[in-house]
């Protein structure tokens, strides 16, 4: 991991395209802006582990009388 220290209206550049800014620093939290692309998915961690537990859950929830259509058609 790679660890910065940075000052209010400091940035850090990923990638060319991705900018982090410290938009405001209070007590222990910290404020970030993020520009990104808009195909680019930017979420909170939390966030984040959230949607990947839905899709898994999601993904286990295939009907047991759901056909794929591959099989259905002789490909399999």
């Amino acid at each position: 991991m790679l660890v910065l220290s940075r000052k209010k209206n400091e940035s850090i550049v990923i990638n060319d395209d991705i900018t982090i800014v410290v938009v405001e620093i209070r007590g222990d939290k910290v404020r970030l802006g993020v520009e990104a692309p808009k195909e680019v998915p930017v979420h909170r961690r939390e966030v984040f582990d959230a949607i990947r537990r839905n899709e898994a859950a999601e993904g286990s929830k295939k009907p047991a009388d759901t056909v794929d259509p591959a099989e259905a058609a002789g490909e399999a």
